[in-house]
Formats: C-alpha cells, sequence, structure tokens
C-alpha cells in the first residue's frame, strides 16, 4: 500500500475504542452513525455553496475532523459488536461519496479559483473510491491504496478551508494545490486497480 494517512487509522481507532462501547451501550448502531455524517456534510456544504463566505470555511477542518471520527467509530460499531449489513455497506460506500463531493464543490466559489480544477477533483475523486469498491468485484479486498485516500483528501481540504478562512492563501496556490492533488488522484487509481489485479490473481 502507498504511503497514506490511511495508515494511521488503527492507532485512532484505538483512541476512539472506550467512546464506541459506551454508544454501542447506549444503544446506537453503526448505520446511524454513518447517516449522521453524510447529514452533517451536507449541511455544511450546501450552507458553503449558498454563502461562500471565506470566514465559514473555518467550519470546513472542524467538521473533517469530526466526521472522520465519526466514519472510524460506524466501522468499529459494524465490525467489533456484529453490526455490518449490506445496507450498511451501501450506506458507507455512497455517503462517503455525496459527503465528500459537497464538501469539495464550495471551493469553486472562491474567488480567482478555476472551477474545472475543482470539478475534475470531485469526479477523480469519486472514481478512486470506485475503483477500491471494485477490488471486491475482481476478487481482491476493497482497496484503500493511496497516496490521495478520502483521509488524505480530508487532512488537504480541512486545512486548506482553515488558511482559507484566515486569508492567508492567494487563489494562485490553491489552484496549484486542487492540480496537484488531481495528479495524486491519478496515480491513486493507478494503485487501486493494479493492486486489486495484483491481489486478486495472487490467490488464483
Amino acid at each position: 500500500m502507498s504511503l497514506s494517512v490511511y495508515q494511521l487509522k488503527s492507532r485512532f481507532q484505538n483512541l476512539l475504542r472506550p467512546l464506541v462501547t459506551r454508544l454501542y451501550n447506549s444503544g446506537i448502531i453503526a448505520n446511524q452513525v454513518t447517516v449522521m455524517a453524510a447529514v452533517g456534510s451536507l449541511l455544511l456544504g450546501t450552507l458553503l455553496l449558498l454563502l461562500p463566505h471565506t470566514w465559514l470555511f473555518a467550519f470546513i477542518p472542524l467538521w473533517m475532523l469530526i466526521r472522520m471520527a465519526l466514519n472510524a467509530i460506524d466501522g468499529m460499531l459494524a465490525r467489533e459488536f456484529s453490526q455490518q449489513s449490506r445496507l450498511g455497506a451501501y450506506l458507507n460506500e455512497l455517503a462517503d461519496i455525496v459527503s465528500d463531493a459537497i464538501l469539495y464543490l464550495p471551493f469553486a466559489l472562491l474567488t480567482g479559483v478555476e472551477p474545472a480544477l475543482i470539478i475534475a477533483l470531485t469526479l477523480l475523486a469519486t472514481v478512486s473510491e470506485y475503483a477500491g469498491v471494485l477490488g471486491v468485484m475482481v476478487g481482491a479486498e476493497r482497496r484503500y491504496d493511496g497516496p490521495m485516500g478520502k483521509s488524505d483528501r480530508a487532512l488537504i481540504f480541512g486545512t486548506l478551508g482553515l488558511l482559507v478562512a484566515l486569508g492567508w492563501l492567494p487563489a494562485f496556490w490553491l489552484n496549484l494545490i486542487f492540480s496537484a492533488v488531481i495528479l495524486l488522484l491519478g496515480v491513486t487509481i493507478f494503485n487501486r486497480v493494479t493492486s486489486g489485479l495484483t491481489q486478486a490473481d495472487g490467490k488464483h
């Protein structure tokens, strides 16, 4: 697997485990947490699309951290407390794609930012997740290879949201960073496809 923030996931989960246990004891189920994360993303993304004031972008890093925690919590509830389901698998993948899109698109409304870059980035992010899911269809595991996985994008967009809110990042640098993310998404898609095929071939 390529270097990625995703590799820190196990440490993050260990920090959340006591909270997950309390949530389970309170009757909270994984699918509820998944939906909560999606609704929060939709609300924030819609707010930023309607009111793209730069200071509101300060909410993005805060929400990205909360969303990463919620995503980890729903997975732990599902795996460690026997709450895995077919509906949960659909919700998990679809909610992530929709949440990412609605949180990325407001950046296209910032003065000087090239909208085409955000649109391309959003589409490639979706394709990269689909490439990861396709690993299961060819007999491999769900692929999370980097270098630009979901967690990496959350870190980048959270940081950009903070810098935009503080007025520390001119549009030129935003466009440059978005271009780099697009290139890294291309590498990520390639890595997920080739790793999935290699793993699938190794099982035969």
